[in-house]
């Protein structure tokens, strides 16, 4: 595929690659400070994964596929013998990082296989399948947008929650990428953006985004969407997916269940977006995806200032799950399922 010029509504890249190394823009930072961090190793990429120095599925799978690249190349330089050995080490570093995200271990398989059948010196092979990871990637958002925007009459505005854009993907974005490209073509004039407690992606990254290429927007508290919905004021809710499962249940940011169920309730359509490299086949529902629990200090604490009473306990499930039935479409590169299911996503995955 050609690589794509980046549009007025796309202005940013939160992952790169630059001379012999990664570099992450800090999304801990944002949106007061744009700061990188430069990456040399598996295992400060791991720690930058499970940080969340870079978050998003998409955008998680491609700082691994560099970052096996990069250990590669150093288990070769050192063990040039055993370096196949040496490897398998550094990416089980990098598996571990985060549970939920499908894309990181499929990004990290790809580079796995590719490594298997090496001969000589990696580095150049898979750097190379990093680097088209990563524009592939980009490539699928922009027929996304293009397929997702085609679903949306002309009308006011839509909802997202999280963050679904450049940050959390190679580039243009998922969800996000939809919303551009649905704006960039006349067809809504606004966006209302969830905070998305407690890691207030909404609040700092969307926001960021939006503003950063000029899309009109408002945030609202994630438990105001309901209200939203009843004054008439959206047509869709908008989300991206860190893992579906074969039946069309959607692992997603904690709080995407609950806007389903509203959705559903006020007759609001509930799309959601994401690469066929978040279906995961081998995981039948819902039920079967792992949730990972995160530190209770993210709930009582906000930029390290205590907000809850003392003594306080907090559970902090970073996913919840959102059933196929409360879906209207699922929007993939390769094409859209409207209500999707077991047997559309087997032909689809199949296609």
């Amino acid at each position: 595929m050609p690589k794509i010029i980046m549009s007025q509504h796309d202005s940013i890249r939160a992952v790169e690659w630059k001379d012999n190394h990664l570099v992450l823009l800090d999304q801990r930072k944002l949106p007061h400070n744009e700061q990188y961090v430069q990456l040399y190793s598996a295992e400060d990429t791991a720690e930058a994964i499970r940080n969340m120095v870079v978050r998003g599925a998409p955008a998680i799978g491609i700082a691994a596929a560099y970052a096996a690249a990069m250990a590669a190349r150093k288990c070769y330089k050192q063990y040039p013998q055993d370096w196949r050995k040496r490897l398998s080490a550094e990416i089980d570093i990098l598996q571990n990082s985060r549970p939920t995200a499908v894309n990181l271990m499929w990004a990290l398989k790809r580079m796995c296989d590719l490594a298997d059948t090496v001969e000589g010196d990696p580095e150049e092979p898979l750097l190379a399948l990093a680097q088209q990871i990563h524009q592939d990637d980009i490539n699928a958002n922009y027929r996304m947008g293009e397929l997702g925007s085609a679903l949306i009459q002309p009308s006011h505005a839509v909802l997202t929650h999280c963050n679904t854009g450049s940050l959390a993907t190679g580039g243009y974005g998922t969800a996000l990428g939809v919303i551009r490209s649905a704006y960039s073509n006349g067809q809504i004039e606004h966006v209302y953006a969830d905070e998305t407690r407690p890691w207030w992606q909404g609040s700092r990254l969307t926001a960021w985004e939006l503003v950063k290429d000029k899309i009109p927007a408002h945030l609202l508290c994630d438990g105001a969407a309901a209200h939203l919905m009843k004054q008439g004021k959206v047509s869709w809710v908008i989300v991206g997916s860190d893992r579906i499962a074969a039946n069309g249940d959607v692992a997603n940011k904690i709080g995407t269940y609950s806007l389903a169920v509203n959705a559903r309730y006020h007759g609001v359509k509930f799309m959601v977006v994401a690469p066929t490299s978040t279906i995961d086949l081998a995981t039948l529902s819902g039920d079967a995806i792992p949730i990972e629990e995160r530190s209770q200090e993210e709930v009582l604490n906000v930029a390290n200032q205590r907000i809850a009473a003392y003594h306080t306990q907090a559970w902090n499930p970073a996913f919840d799950v959102t059933p196929a039935a409360l879906v209207d479409a699922l929007v993939t590169e390769k094409g859209v399922i409207l209500n999707p299911d077991a047997a559309k996503i087997a032909a689809l995955m199949a296609a």
